[in-house]
């Protein structure tokens, strides 16, 4: 494949900006506050900018290709009846690129990028079906494929860039991704769930690093498609961590409730990444108000994740009743955790649409389950894609109530002179300053809520 016919690909990204910014509009408000609405607010504090709706649009498609990757392989050395529809979502996933390019560039562009794209996934299931096959010399093949597909992507990026990310690094970045999703897979056959489950997330994280690098490429490549924003900002790294925190909990919380229906060996460890993946918010409390604040805070996030496992408890039981008392818990933490965030944004997040959002997410995670109990698995995989994508619109409009609230934590940075040296890893040396200050922020203005909240729940 020509490098002058892979150059179609890197700008169809724009396109992608179009529904990253609707779902974040929609979780906006209209009120106004000094003559300026929410979302104008939002636009000069720099969290739905331009540049902003690229890293978020890019963060999230390749976040849900390393999760969706790791999975279909799981399912595909298992054995499972599901695997064609777990390697489904996984193409769609891909597809959601491959329709950007053609909305720009026609299908014959749309064709190029969707080859070099697709066949590292083809490569990975060839992987899966050596091992399962113990056929040490197909395992080899495809490994020495993803080689390849490594020096192709590479070269891709380093052409489409004009240098901006260039291809020895971009390789090295390709050799860890690859690394990873392997190394994961080969764990789970081992049996090391807590290792398959520790690479998943490392690759989750790693590939919204790139997303980071990449969109510091292409807004400087095209500065005036992007107004001159910048895609690595304080305000804009909130909004980030804050996307890829939320979208891997859905994630992570609907094959953990597969697992838990399965009677899996993995459950365990499948519960522990979620778990961990809750961690990550509370440690960062702990660290900065002490672990009482910390326990606190955690007590609040981790109860719904409980009554999740409630629901899968009651429904392997058989137990009707208590899928609705979990179903009822589930209602009452959605009530909790929208006063406690009305509370701790000083209402510039409002409780009404807090709920309004926060049933939408139990509701995907509920229906994804049920559908897979069912075996409609065709169902059970669209839902999971929709829980994971609504999980932007949160962390869209968290991250536009934190910045307003403490504007002085997120001054604009400028453009960076320079590309990032880190290849797939632009976030690696990243500060995470404005991911504790939001959660400085939850807990300076709603510890009372917090603790109000935990009382009630204790009498």
């Amino acid at each position: 494949m020509k490098m002058n016919k892979l150059l179609v690909a890197l700008p169809l990204t724009l396109s992608l900006l179009v529904p990253t910014a609707a779902l974040a509009d929609s979780h906006g408000g209209h009120s106004e506050k000094g003559g300026h609405s929410q979302n104008e607010s939002s636009m000069e504090a720099g969290t739905a900018t331009p540049a902003a709706e690229l890293r978020i649009a890019l963060d999230t498609v390749l976040t849900e290709h390393a999760f969706l990757a790791v999975e279909a392989m799981r399912k595909g050395v298992d054995g499972a009846e599901d695997f064609d529809q777990a390697s489904g979502a996984l193409l769609a996933n891909a597809d959601d690129l491959k329709a950007a390019v053609a909305s720009v560039y026609g299908e014959e562009g749309a064709a190029q990028f969707d080859e070099i794209w697709k066949s590292h996934i083809g490569y990975f299931v060839d992987y899966v079906t050596a091992t399962a096959e113990d056929n040490q010399e197909g395992k080899d093949k495809a490994l020495a494929d993803l080689d390849e597909y490594k020096k192709t992507q590479a070269e891709f990026f380093d052409a489409a860039t004009e240098g901006r990310l260039p291809a020895a690094a971009v390789e090295e970045g390709l050799d860890m991704h690859v690394d990873q999703l392997v190394e994961a897979f080969d764990a789970y056959v081992a049996g090391d769930f807590e290792k398959a489950y520790s690479l998943e997330r490392e690759s989750i994280h790693h590939m919204s690093m790139f997303a980071e690098t990449l969109s510091i490429a292409i807004t400087d490549q095209f500065a005036d498609k992007f107004e001159n924003t910048n895609p690595d900002t304080p305000a804009i790294d909130l909004r980030a961590q804050l996307n890829a925190t939320f979208t891997e909990h859905a994630g992570l919380a609907a094959m953990a409730m597969q697992d838990g229906a399965d009677g899996a060996e993995s459950f365990e460890a499948a519960s522990g990444a979620l778990l961990a993946n809750a961690d990550d918010l509370s440690a960062a409390v702990a660290s900065v108000y002490g672990e009482e604040a910390g326990a606190q805070f955690d007590e609040i996030w981790k109860s719904h994740i409980g009554y999740f496992v409630d629901y899968v408890v009651a429904t392997g039981e058989g137990n009707a009743e208590g899928q609705e008392q979990a179903k009822a818990e589930l209602d009452e933490y959605i009530v909790e955790q929208a006063a406690l965030l009305d509370a701790a944004t000083e209402g510039r997040v409002p409780a009404d649409a807090l709920e309004e959002g926060l049933t939408a997410h139990v509701g995907q995670l509920l229906k994804a389950f049920d559908s897979y109990v069912a075996g409609d698995y065709e169902t059970a995989y669209s839902s999971i894609r929709e829980a994971y994508a609504h999980m932007t619109m949160p962390a869209a409009g968290l991250s536009e109530a934190i910045v307003d609230q403490f504007p002085e934590k997120f001054s604009a940075a400028e453009m960076p002179s320079e590309m990032p040296k880190t290849g797939m890893g632009g976030m690696a040396d990243s500060s995470t300053t404005p991911f504790m200050w939001i959660l400085a922020g939850l807990m300076l203005a709603g510890l009372t809520t917090t603790l109000a909240l935990r009382v009630r729940r204790q009498s």
